[in-house]
């Protein structure tokens, strides 16, 4: 049940990416009288899963689920349509139009991606508003237990106080993609700031170890099932540990310290249990754990226990378009700066570029409609940078030649396009290759 909820989500997602995109280079098609012949969900290499023509345009769904597409007549795109270009110009064909309007057609399909990506946001903020907690509130600093972030100088217990000059002002979702993408992070320990330089191949790093966050809030230490075979029968579930032998440990990580350094023995503790004060006594086995199953504390019952104060800020619809927005330019930005990343050969980040394996594994187990959008909106976002590249056979290939024109006055020749394209679509095909192979590579390597 699991995959067909994940699968369900990525194909909507898919498929709500790919029709709203081509529709952005239909509409004005259309609106300039130019005539498109295929409108398509998917790929439809011999066949169609489905397919009706309505006027001048077959409308279908293939069932190849890399992309989609529409045919606009006398435009050389990926159906190397050579027969129709060697044709006399018809006044319906895109290379009949004038430049400024094959332009509009071409940034189409991006202006809706990032048109789409700012209106969920927005959306989101209207109907979701923000749920956080704020900094300062973080008195005792934050957890980290990430090897990674240990190598690169950060504690637990360290407050985060600016990431690239930026303040922290509250522990949120976008924090540890922040922490990512940072050159230099202003940390405060023990009532002392510093700052630490991220290491350049930070992501290559981090692709090493086994996925996680890399700062988390501190939380108790909850028990949330116990074996059958655990020696701590005096422990139940739901009980928070608040101290061993005599040390209070507020936190998971305080309780997984002291084990560590009493291992094997037996110990008197102190559990919160319906919250009353319970002593209980704890056995540590010989690899410095207790045999029971911890689970993690929800937000709402942190609160609830004095941990944190968790803060949520509702949105009129007028005050969720400004928040929208500038969180629509904020995810922008970090893209433009993954990309940045990606093409530095220093940072090594290429080697974690993934393909739709990795996009499909993007999407939770459980369906949220907040996850659920909150995804969209990004890869949203992704797919228009994407096509923004000046690739030929991309819609960025095709603008440039059209600047080109619009600028010099001087039309490329077909054959030169046609080459163009075939040089782009060759250069998708190894992007392709390489992202999907990386999938492949991680999989086999796991």
């Amino acid at each position: 049940m699991d995959i067909v909820i994940k699968l369900s989500q990525f194909l909507l997602s898919l498929s709500l990416l790919i029709i709203l995109h081509e529709l952005g280079h239909f509409i004005p098609a259309k609106l300039f009288k130019t005539r498109v012949e295929k409108f398509y969900l998917f790929f439809d290499v011999k066949f169609s899963l489905f397919k009706k023509q309505i006027g001048e345009t077959v409308y279908g769904i293939g069932w190849l689920p890399l992309g989609g597409y529409v045919k606009i007549s006398g435009m050389i795109d990926e159906s190397m349509d050579k027969e129709q270009m060697a044709l006399p110009p018809q006044p319906w064909e895109f290379r009949s139009k004038p430049a400024w309007q094959r332009l509009i057609i071409m940034l189409g399909g991006v202006t809706v991606n990032f048109i789409l990506a700012f209106i969920i946001y927005i959306g989101m903020a209207f109907a979701y508003g923000d749920t956080y907690v704020a900094n300062a509130d973080l008195k005792d600093g934050v957890l980290v237990d990430n090897p990674v972030m240990i190598k690169a100088g950060f504690k637990t217990g360290d407050k985060l106080v600016s990431i690239d000059g930026k303040t922290v002002e509250n522990f949120d979702g976008d924090l540890n993609m922040n922490i990512i993408m940072a050159k230099q992070i202003l940390i405060e320990r023990d009532g002392k700031q510093q700052r630490i330089t991220m290491p350049t191949d930070f992501v290559d790093q981090l692709s090493k170890h086994e996925k996680g966050l890399l700062v988390s809030i501190r939380s108790p230490f909850a028990i949330k099932s116990i074996p059958e075979e655990s020696e701590n029968t005096s422990l139940k579930p739901k009980d928070l540990i608040v101290s061993i032998n005599g040390q209070e440990t507020k936190y998971y990580d305080q309780v997984k310290a002291i084990l560590e350094s009493n291992k094997g023995k037996t110990l008197p503790a102190v559990v919160l249990r319906d919250l009353k004060q319970t002593p209980v006594t704890i056995k540590v086995t010989k690899e410095g754990k207790l045999g029971v199953l911890a689970g993690g504390v929800d937000l709402e019952s942190l609160e609830k226990l004095g941990y944190y104060k968790i803060s949520t800020k509702k949105y009129s619809f007028v005050e969720s378009i400004p928040v929208g927005l500038e969180k629509g330019k904020d995810q922008l930005v970090g893209y433009g700066k993954q990309l940045k990343m990606i093409f530095n050969p220093e940072t090594k980040a290429y080697k974690q570029v993934g393909g739709f394996a990795a996009i499909f594994n993007i999407f939770p187990t459980s369906w949220s409609w907040e996850v659920f959008w909150s995804i969209t909106a990004l890869l949203s976002i992704m797919l228009g940078v994407m096509n923004l590249l000046p690739i030929p056979a991309l819609d960025g290939g095709h603008v440039m030649f059209l600047l080109y024109e619009m600028i010099s006055g001087k039309k490329p020749s077909d054959k030169f396009l046609e080459n163009a394209q075939m040089v782009g679509f060759v250069l998708l095909i190894a992007l392709l290759l390489f992202a999907n192979g990386n999938d492949i590579y991680k999989a086999i390597v796991k």
